[in-house]
C-alpha cells in the first residue's frame, strides 16, 4: 500500500533551500519556538524552525503573498550622514523599497512557474502559502534622484535578509519559518553603482534562494510520494 510519510526529511529539505548562504548565528536558541516548532539543527546555513508533521506532498500549488521590505537600522540616516548634497529622500527610500518587493515576485514567480508549479490568488486544499519578507536592506550606495550628475562607488553592492513562512493557506497553520542572509561581499576594489548595477546584485542574490527553494519543494514532494509501506 502506497501512502505518505511524514516529513522525518524535513531538515534535510530545509538544508537544501538555504544551501547557498551565508551561515547566521544559532546562539541560544529554544529547541522550540513560541508557535511550537522545532528548531532544525545542523543546516549550518540559517536559523530555522519547522513542524515536523508537516506534510508538503499534498501541495501542488503556491499562493506566494506580496513581500514586505525594510531597511536596516538607521540606513537612510547613516546614508545622509556620509553622501552629503545627495541625500536619500523619504521617496527615494520608498521607491527602493517597492521595487525591491516587485522584483522579489518576478524572480521568484519565474522560478515557481518554470518549476511547474501554479501559482494562485486564493487559499486551497493543495495550496501552500509563501509570505516572504526582505529585512535588513542595506543598499551601500543607492541610486537617488538629485539634480546633479554624479556616480556612486562601492566596494560591496550591499546586502539583504529574507524571512519566509510558509503556511497551509486553508488553515493558516504555520509550517516552516526561515531566515536567511545574502550579502555581496567586499571585492577589495570599488565598483560603479547604479539602479541597473543594484538590480543586478538583488536579483542575482533572489534568483540563489528561489531556485534551491523550488528545487527542494520538487525533492520533497517526490521523496515523500515514492515512498511504499
Amino acid at each position: 500500500m502506497k501512502t505518505r510519510k511524514y516529513l522525518s526529511l524535513f531538515p534535510g529539505f530545509l538544508t537544501a533551500i538555504l544551501m547557498a548562504s551565508p551561515a547566521l548565528a544559532k546562539k541560544d536558541l529554544p529547541e522550540v519556538n513560541g508557535d511550537g516548532m522545532q528548531l532544525v539543527k545542523n543546516t549550518k546555513m540559517a536559523t530555522i524552525y519547522a513542524d515536523p508533521g508537516a506534510d508538503l506532498s499534498i501541495y501542488t500549488k503556491i499562493l506566494l503573498k506580496d513581500t514586505s521590505v525594510s531597511f536596516k537600522k538607521n540606513w537612510q540616516r547613516e546614508q545622509n550622514r556620509s553622501s552629503g548634497a545627495f541625500r536619500v529622500k523619504d521617496s527615494d527610500a520608498e521607491r527602493i523599497k517597492e521595487d525591491t518587493s516587485t522584483l522579489f515576485r518576478e524572480v521568484f514567480s519565474k522560478e515557481l512557474e518554470d518549476g511547474g508549479y501554479v501559482l494562485v490568488d486564493a487559499p486551497g486544499e493543495d495550496v501552500l502559502m509563501i509570505q516572504p519578507a526582505i529585512i535588513n536592506l542595506d543598499v551601500v550606495a543607492p541610486d537617488v534622484k538629485n539634480a546633479y550628475r554624479s556616480k556612486s562607488f562601492s566596494e560591496s553592492a550591499g546586502e539583504m535578509t529574507l524571512v519566509l513562512e510558509l503556511y497551509d493557506s486553508q488553515t493558516n497553520d504555520l509550517i516552516v519559518t526561515a531566515k536567511d542572509r545574502k550579502r555581496d561581499w567586499d571585492k577589495g576594489y570599488f565598483e560603479w553603482r547604479n539602479s541597473v548595477t543594484n538590480r543586478h546584485f538583488a536579483k542575482r542574490m533572489m534568483s540563489s534562494w528561489a531556485k534551491t527553494f523550488t528545487e527542494s519543494l520538487d525533492e520533497a514532494r517526490l521523496t515523500v510520494n515514492a515512498v511504499d509501506l
